[in-house]
């Protein structure tokens, strides 16, 4: 637990197939359901500090309180999630702390520390996203996402459907 940021909540996985990915997670390792989104709700996306039209869908579910979120870029626009594909990676991307709200000072508070801002975003109108890269460890990507309103009664809901889950109806598809 950090005392700065509070839990770690999701740990993000980048894959080439997401219907794969998801059937991996339910049948394998007894996850779900997932809440599929094909293609989710991103806006003004930057990376390396450049406006990128990413898109990307997304699955999410939840593993006691940990969520899972599995993520297929599905255009070549420039994003972290491309150059770790492009590595030859898939599989584990990120951590994922959730705050209420981001200020500078967090954000200054990480920056100072070496960290640099690999690519930041919203979720349509529910809070930002930064992704921070450390060029000491470059293997390691932190997220800090705003989760509030509609958003946190969402992934609670997610979190809730999750703990109560039977293995039936594992992929629910989610239109915006």
């Amino acid at each position: 637990m950090s005392r700065i940021f509070g839990e770690v909540r999701q740990i993000g996985y980048v894959v080439r197939d997401i219907e794969a990915a998801v059937n991996e997670w339910t049948e394998v390792f007894g996850v779900g359901p997932f809440f599929y989104f094909e293609k989710a709700p991103i806006e003004n996306f930057l990376y390396m500090g450049k406006p990128s039209p990413v898109e990307i869908s997304a699955a999410l579910s939840f593993s006691g309180r940990l969520q899972i979120e599995l993520i297929c870029q599905t255009n070549d626009a420039p994003s972290m999630y491309l150059d770790f594909l492009g590595a030859g990676c898939e599989g584990l991307h990120h951590i994922a702390y959730w705050v209420e709200k981001i200020d500078e000072m967090m954000i200054t508070r990480i920056t100072d520390s070496g960290y640099e801002i690999g690519q930041a975003g919203e979720t349509r109108g529910e809070g930002r996203f930064f992704y921070f890269v450390s060029k000491k460890d470059p293997g390691t990507i932190i997220e800090l996402s705003e989760i509030m309103g509609a958003k946190a009664e969402f992934y609670k809901y997610i979190e809730t459907e999750a703990g109560n889950w039977d293995g039936n109806n594992p992929v629910r598809k989610m239109e915006l």
